[in-house]
């Protein structure tokens, strides 16, 4: 499975984010304040302030390349468990493409057109594509969440992350190095893996004879808000509009 694993050299996974991308993660905090505040539990993701980013290769010289993002519907991770460490579930419904937070987050230049981004979002969606109809979800169930003795390029802890990811309903194992940090009272966690298409019984997505389309392996950022502790939601709330 040596194609399916990629470690990171910058620690969402799901999760070090790529070179460039944490400066392309910067806005003004909002003053809206949630009705209510109820707590997380240690190791809760919340899902509203966590995103899953792919860069999207292109495999032909017609092809192009794009950025996509997601959020979850679910999450759990406890960093330091050996054993039952999480399970972070993605909403392949919510993938978006080529929307300017992901393109810098990925490290793509320029914007795409509207026009142009609705019909690679309904070929991204489509049969051919992540077929959202038939495989609503994909996930990461993590076995364990152990510390690594060195830290991050950027000087932060890091863990490594081992259990299996499922996709297009095929699970494969997955092993991810992330990189963690505490801001605002919450734990930020990132990391990226690439996966194959075929190594999950699908071929690339392509068109006009082969002419255009989507390389095989596509690489994916997971960029989550972990409770290290008792957290509120308001302070998510800030975390979240921060993103």
């Amino acid at each position: 499975m040596k194609t399916l694993l990629a470690t990171l050299t910058l620690a969402a996974g799901l999760l070090l984010a790529p070179s460039g991308a944490a400066s392309a993660q910067s806005a003004t905090a909002s003053n809206t304040q949630p009705a209510a505040q109820p707590t997380y539990a240690v190791g809760d993701v919340h899902r509203e302030s966590s995103r899953v980013y792919a860069f999207v290769d292109k495999g032909s010289m017609m092809g192009h390349t794009h950025a996509v993002t997601g959020g979850l519907r679910s999450g759990r991770l406890l960093l330091g468990a050996s054993q039952n460490a999480g399970l972070i579930v993605i909403d392949m419904n919510s993938f978006e493409a080529d929307t300017e937070q992901a393109r810098r987050y990925v490290g793509l230049e320029g914007t795409t057109a509207e026009w142009m981004r609705k019909q690679v979002n309904e070929h991204m969606r489509g049969e051919t594509g992540l077929d959202v109809a038939k495989y609503p979800t994909a996930s990461f169930r993590v076995d364990s969440a152990l510390p690594l003795s060195q830290r991050s390029a950027n000087g932060y802890e890091q863990y490594e992350l081992v259990g299996a990811f499922t996709l297009f309903g095929q699970t494969r194992p997955l092993k991810v190095v992330v990189e963690t940090r505490i801001e605002n009272g919450w734990r930020n966690v990132r990391g990226a893996f690439a996966v194959k298409h075929t190594d999950f019984g699908r071929k690339p997505y392509s068109k006009a004879f082969g002419a255009i389309k989507i390389a095989d392996e596509v690489k994916i950022w997971g960029d989550l808000w972990v409770a290290p502790g008792v957290a509120t939601a308001s302070a998510t709330q800030q975390q979240g509009a921060r993103r």
